[in-house]
């Protein structure tokens, strides 16, 4: 772990040290994906709290990273009390518009302008963006014209505003998709939360959500699955069968139980809010109707209900709640009436009305109501 906090110095060198950087180093889990994507992920990190945030983001959406990296390696941006980062955001404010007052950094070999979506993820110094990312944004910044851009900006607790008008000055020709955000030393715990939430509010280009669909008693509702490898995998297992689980109640605030099968977790510490489907410990489901904090892996969120109705359709405080989970919506179809009479009692039919005649594994109308195979 790579921390500014590795000398002996001076109690005031120190404090003004922590309020410009960011501290604790994590993990990014996923540099790449297939290339199919059009979001792109472009961060700059030296003591690893923006790298964590990349890895998190890379676990709420599918995008490419490219990490920053400056060409000298081995530099001590705070040694001296900062001296040489101090350094090289004053050459850059003296004369902003020469490529020559930009640190150098390391050949990133990517195209920023295949991607409709860029999220710039950075920390700042003394409270301008951090000199390496000010170096790629400088030579990128014409790419990235009439791109959909998000910032997210990292401190110990020093504010963004300045940070925020260096991004606007680099790329000045870019769709904003929203407000920045904001993540600190008060609030960095909550990572994975701020983030889900900061997404939900930026107008990116996405493709459609792909949906599941709870059934509860008669009910049903819409699903808008998380952008996971759990998701997927159990996306994909629906798409052989529905799949039925017995739930509980638990908590106050959620109803949960065993899926009979496990999912590749990819856990995260998340405050769970109504109406979110939650994986918990690779292998059980978790609905929300109210809110905890744990190491979870998200699923996705149930559509369109407050508290008080996901309460209701969700029996909160019952026991053995039966729940069918599907990719398909079969609320639409309750019963098959034939303009025959021939037709025989017990007959299968799709949620098209099709009669079948050998039925597979599925959810099928048999006497009128709707059964699962």
């Amino acid at each position: 772990m790579r921390s500014f906090i590795t000398r002996m110095m001076a109690v005031a060198a120190l404090f003004v040290l922590m309020a410009c950087s960011d501290s604790d180093a994590l993990e990014v889990k996923a540099q790449t994906t297939d290339g199919t994507s059009k979001t792109l992920i472009v961060y700059y990190s030296f003591t690893g709290n923006v790298k964590g945030i990349a890895g998190e983001l890379t676990e709420q959406l599918t995008a490419d990273v490219v990490e920053v990296q400056p060409a000298e390696e081995g530099l001590d941006y705070a040694a001296n009390n900062y001296a040489i980062g101090s350094s090289l955001i004053a050459a850059i404010r003296n004369n902003p518009n020469d490529a020559a007052s930009y640190p150098e950094i390391k050949p990133t070999d990517v195209d920023v302008s295949q991607y409709d979506n860029i999220i710039v993820a950075t920390p700042l110094w003394w409270s301008q963006m951090a000199a390496p990312m000010q170096t790629f944004l400088f030579e990128n910044g014409a790419k990235m014209a009439n791109k959909n851009v998000g910032l997210i900006v990292s401190s110990h607790s020093s504010g963004i505003s300045s940070t925020v008008s260096d991004a606007k000055r680099l790329v000045p020709n870019a769709t904003w998709a929203g407000d920045p955000l904001w993540i600190n030393n008060s609030n960095r715990s909550q990572t994975a939360t701020l983030i889900s939430d900061w997404l939900s509010t930026q107008n990116f280009q996405t493709t459609e959500a792909m949906k599941m669909y709870i059934t509860i008693g008669g009910k049903t509702q819409s699903v808008t699955l998380a952008d996971t490898q759990a998701a997927r995998e159990l996306a994909e297992r629906l798409q052989n069968a529905p799949v039925t689980v017995s739930l509980n109640s638990s908590g106050g605030f959620e109803i949960w139980g065993a899926l009979g099968f496990s999912l590749t977790t990819s856990n995260s510490q998340i405050t769970a809010q109504p109406g979110d489907v939650i994986l918990y410990n690779g292998s059980n489901i978790c609905l929300f109707y109210g809110s905890n904090s744990w190491s979870y892996t998200r699923l996705g969120k149930i559509d369109d209900l407050n508290e008080s109705e996901l309460r209701s359709f969700l029996k909160a405080g019952e026991s053995n709640i039966p729940v069918t989970l599907s990719l398909t919506n079969t609320s639409g179809i309750t019963a098959i009436n034939t303009i025959h009479g021939d037709e025989p009692e017990g007959a299968y039919y799709n949620l098209a009305g099709q009669r079948v005649e050998n039925p597979d594994h599925g959810i099928y109308i048999k006497n009128g109501k709707k059964i699962v195979r």
